[in-house]
C-alpha cells in the first residue's frame, strides 16, 4: 500500500497457525497490500497454506521465537524498500479491518509508532492475561519515559526508524518491548494507540505467550534499561500521564 508517497507492508510472524493463517492473511491482502510471512518452524499445515497465498513466505528451519521472526521480517521489509511494517499475530485475534486507522494515526503522527490497543470489550480478556499486561503496560511505560496504552498488543505500525532496531539484543517477546523502550528513549520516536476489540472468543490456539515466563523476562529487561538510563523517579512521572490514544474509547471500560 503507497500512502502519501510512502510504502508499507504487512508483517505475519507465526507458529502453527494452521487453523487462522490464511483468513489473516486474505484480510490484509483484500487491503491491496504486500504481504509478508515469517514462519517460526511450524510443525504443522501453516507453510503449505501460506505457500498457495499470493505472500513473501520466510521460514525458520526451528524455532527461534517471535523476536527472531520479527527480526527476520524486518530485514526482509527493508530489504524491499518498505518504509513502515503493520505487524499482526497469526492466530486471528487481529483484523485486517484495523488497518486503515493504524495508517490514519500514523499520517497525523508522523514517525510514530502505532499499537492497535486492545482497549474495547476488554471483559473477553482472561483474567491472568489482563493482569499481565497491566503490569507489563506499567513497567514498560515507565522505562519508556511516556505512557503507552497496551504495551503487549503484537498489532503495531513501525516506522522505518524502528525497522533499523532490527538488531536490538532481545529475543522472544522481549523484542518488542526493546524496540519500544530505545524508540522511545535513543531515537525520539513517539508512540499512540488506536482503540481496537479485545478477540479471545471462539477457537484460537492457546497463546504462545506465557503470563509468568515472559513477563518475567519483559520485566527484567525493563528494570535493565531503567538503571541502565537512569532518572528513574523524573521518568516515572512522565509515565503517569495519559496515553495519547487515536479515536473514541468512550466504550472502553
Amino acid at each position: 500500500m503507497n500512502t502519501h508517497g510512502n510504502r508499507y507492508c504487512v508483517l505475519i510472524p507465526c507458529l502453527n497457525e494452521a487453523q487462522a493463517i490464511a483468513g489473516v492473511i486474505s484480510g490484509a491482502l483484500s487491503l491491496g497490500m504486500p504481504v509478508i510471512v515469517v514462519d517460526d518452524g511450524s510443525d504443522d499445515r501453516t507453510p503449505e497454506i501460506v505457500a498457495g497465498l499470493d505472500v513473501t513466505l520466510l521460514r525458520h528451519t526451528m524455532r527461534r521465537g517471535k523476536g527472531e521472526a520479527l527480526r527476520t521480517g524486518f530485514r526482509e521489509a527493508m530489504r524491499l524498500g518498505f518504509d513502515g511494517v503493520i505487524t499482526m499475530d497469526g492466530d486471528g485475534q487481529h483484523l485486517a479491518q484495523d488497518i486503515p486507522a493504524m495508517l490514519e494515526a500514523s499520517r497525523q503522527h508522523p514517525g510514530a509508532i502505532v499499537i492497535g490497543a486492545r482497549l474495547l470489550a476488554k471483559e473477553q480478556q482472561p483474567p491472568g492475561r489482563r493482569r499481565a499486561n497491566a503490569v507489563a503496560d506499567w513497567g514498560i511505560s515507565w522505562a519508556c519515559g511516556r505512557p503507552i496504552a497496551d504495551t503487549q498488543s503484537g498489532q503495531r505500525f513501525y516506522p522505518r526508524a524502528a525497522l533499523d532496531l532490527v538488531d536490538l539484543p532481545a529475543e522472544n517477546f522481549v523484542f518488542e518491548a526493546a524496540v519500544l523502550i530505545t524508540a522511545c528513549r535513543e531515537c525520539g520516536v513517539g508512540v499512540v494507540s488506536v482503540p481496537i476489540a479485545s478477540r479471545y472468543e471462539g477457537a484460537f490456539r492457546i497463546s504462545h505467550f506465557s503470563p509468568v515466563r515472559d513477563v518475567t523476562r519483559i520485566t527484567t529487561y525493563t528494570i535493565g534499561r531503567l538503571i541502565h538510563y537512569g532518572h528513574i523517579v523524573d521518568s516515572y512521572r512522565r509515565s503517569r500521564a495519559t496515553p495519547t490514544i487515536i479515536g473514541d474509547t468512550a466504550t472502553t471500560h
